[in-house]
């Protein structure tokens, strides 16, 4: 990458005056008169070299004068001692060729290659639905998967599941209650899952308002443990059937294929049995009957591992899926993806994990993430008190639909422009800012065509391609042969595309990726507003075409590395 081949010019430079190592920060100045470049560095140095900024600044130059590559048109001094560095036409020109050639590879790049990655995201709870906070978490481990991957990682995708626990207990205790309205087998996976939601709603209901069924729910959750009563494992088995069954539709929609399923049964025998044996060692103490660690002599607090009832809590069985995690698969690094509200949680549960076995502790990272709210406060949903990451979808794709209802298109490219639109819509309004905080989904906002938005870069894509489709047809292909003199912003941003990939995968940060896409789709429209691309009587045209060419080549490389669906049409 060029702003690596700077900096070692930079660094070269520097040894030439006499001076051994130094860190080199380069960015792109704000205003594009500036350069494409900017260097501080003799602004770094000059106090501890007792020398003003300005005349440090111009012995560097000096000696990056005498090896100035072809790559630059030139280099500057300006404001107190920052060298500016601006590249040659020929350079962007050669850059638009690579896109072209590279193609679905340009931007990435080996800076993870041997890394063995796994990454845990989604996590639902069976017989519950998929609500939009487990879309917050597919959403950002869809796209850190694939950043992380196109950095030559091998990446394997999990999701830990919960199929025991009182929630599971809580919607049996409904089917019971409502078994006379349990769906046939003939019934349509909806129906069922409606049953489900209705269900486990019931059952909630009764756990908070009546102590009898809390004591029985109670009970439900120890036999379907022990799977001790034939019955209720004939529901529980329908339950889970159709729970995993509704989440892998979702997934699909999502664009989500988990190498590894993990479920809380897995894992439980080993926890307890890794808690247990830990009782000897002093991390884990017995309390009240209970199996608990004492975080407070880390800066922590107490939390339970095996409750009174001899069952492992979540606690325990995440210190279970860790070592079954690395038996299946011996991972670099592993990264948990989770609402913040976990926060405290996983820094005990890490705190042990790390008492227990430090070497596997230190190969896990939890990346927590805010809450996903909506501008419009309450949207209705199944069950009434939670919003479905389906019911979210479905909102926004019926918006979708009013919007291009005045389109001809068939009744099934309208669907899927739809979909792809409303998918785009959603993952675009959580990637669009750095993990960590919450994020407030506006409805209206999140489908514009225009402006700060997933159907934007979309439809930016798409309005390329059609001027690529009219280029063919007029027999107007990519050719470098007729260059335009001037050097286009556009031109300029292609370049940005891999070091943006870099950054993103070594910060986290899927939202650098998606910045940069926007204003990348700016400088695009900016460039198309202007100049009649497709023109028969330009001889410029064929580079005009394979600059747009490269474009939607980069946006598309952009938009998968999202996750955010490229429709064909819009």
């Amino acid at each position: 990458m060029i702003e690596e081949k700077i900096k070692k010019l930079i660094q070269e430079s520097l040894k030439k005056i006499g001076i051994e190592s130094a860190e080199v920060v380069l960015e792109h100045p704000a205003e594009i008169t500036n350069g494409d470049f900017s260097t501080n560095i003799a602004l770094a140095l000059a106090k501890s070299l007792k020398m003003k900024p300005r005349e440090l600044a111009g012995k560097i130059l000096v000696e990056l004068e005498k090896s100035k590559p072809r790559d630059f048109e030139r280099l500057e001094i300006a404001g107190p001692g920052f060298i500016n560095f601006y590249l040659a036409k020929t350079f962007f020109t050669e850059n638009v060729a690579t896109v072209l050639k590279e193609g679905g590879n340009f931007g990435k790049n080996s800076t993870r290659k041997g890394e063995k990655i796994i990454v845990e995201y989604t996590n639902t709870n069976l017989f519950k639905e998929l609500h939009i906070g487990h879309m917050m978490s597919n959403n950002i481990g869809e796209s850190l998967s694939r950043i992380w991957e196109f950095q030559a990682a091998e990446v394997k995708r999990d999701t830990y599941q919960g199929d025991v626990g009182l929630h599971v207990a809580k919607a049996i205790f409904g089917m019971q209650k409502l078994v006379s309205e349990m769906p046939k087998e003939s019934a349509s996976l909806h129906e069922k899952i409606v049953f489900l939601g209705k269900a486990y709603a019931a059952g909630s209901v009764a756990y908070d308002e009546d102590k009898t069924s809390e004591a029985r729910i109670k009970e439900l959750n120890k036999i379907i443990f022990e799977k001790s009563d034939s019955e209720i494992n004939q529901l529980y088995a329908w339950g889970r059937e159709v729970s995993l069954a509704h989440f892998e539709i979702l997934y699909k929609k999502l664009d989500t294929k988990f190498d590894y399923y993990f479920f809380e049964t897995e894992v439980a025998e080993k926890a307890l049995a890794i808690v247990t044996d830990n009782l000897k060692t002093g991390i884990f103490e017995k309390s009240d009957g209970a199996v608990v660690f004492k975080g407070e002599q880390y800066g922590l607090h107490t939390r339970v591992f095996i409750n009174s009832m001899g069952l492992p809590t979540y606690e325990a069985k995440d210190i279970g899926l860790a070592f079954v995690k690395y038996e299946k698969y011996p991972f670099d690094r592993a990264v948990i993806i989770t609402a913040n509200e976990q926060n405290d949680y996983f820094k005990v549960v890490l705190k042990a994990l790390s008492l227990i076995d430090a070497k596997l502790a230190g190969k896990i990272k939890h990346l927590s993430h805010g809450m996903l709210k909506l501008s419009t406060g309450k949207m209705s949903s199944r069950t009434g008190n939670v919003i479905t990451g389906e019911a979210l979808i479905d909102s926004v794709e019926a918006m979708v639909h009013k919007k291009i209802e005045d389109r001809e298109l068939e009744t099934f490219e309208r669907n899927k422009i739809a979909e792809a639109v409303a998918i785009g819509a959603i993952k675009y309004s959580i990637l669009r800012q750095a993990i960590g905080g919450d994020i407030i989904f506006d409805f209206d906002k999140s489908i514009s065509f225009e402006g700060d938005s997933g159907p934007y870069l979309q439809y930016s894509f798409v309005r390329a391609n059609s001027i690529l489709a009219k280029a063919a047809a007029e027999k107007i292909l990519p050719d470098f042969k007729h260059v335009p003199d001037e050097i286009f912003l556009i031109e300029r941003m292609l370049t940005r595309f891999p070091e943006v990939v870099v950054r993103a995968g070594a910060d986290f940060a899927p939202h650098l990726i998606a910045t940069y896409l926007i204003e990348l789709s700016s400088s695009f429209n900016s460039y198309y507003a202007q100049n009649q691309i497709v023109n028969s009587g330009d001889p410029t045209s064929s580079y005009k075409v394979a600059l747009t060419s490269a474009f939607a080549q980069v946006m598309k490389n952009g938009l998968w590395l999202l996750g955010i669906p490229v429709p064909s049409k819009m």
